[in-house]
């Protein structure tokens, strides 16, 4: 007799891929054109000056300069404040 139960196939242990999101410049670092500051999903981050945002809601470089993060409270349609963070490449 076998000392050992037949081990059965799971149906656990699929996973998928990371999908690597995030910031990709900081705050102060050179980028170039085209060059992509912010992977997301949805607009955590919003495009500020010289910074457009993708279909995917990537924010990405428009001209060449320096990244810098900012944050300011914006009204919404309810009234209520909230704090947004702003991509923009400053061009020197």
């Amino acid at each position: 007799m076998s000392h050992k139960k037949a081990g059965g196939s799971t149906r656990l242990g699929r996973d998928s891929q990371g999908q690597r999101l995030g910031a990709k410049v900081h705050d102060g670092q050179v980028i170039k054109t085209g060059m992509t500051i912010v992977r997301q999903r949805g607009t955590k981050v919003r495009a500020g000056k010289n910074a457009k945002r993708a279909n995917d809601d990537t924010i990405f470089a428009m001209a060449n300069g320096k990244v810098k993060f900012t944050k300011s409270k914006r009204t919404r349609f309810d009234g209520q404040l909230k704090t947004v963070t702003y991509a923009h490449v400053i061009t020197e």
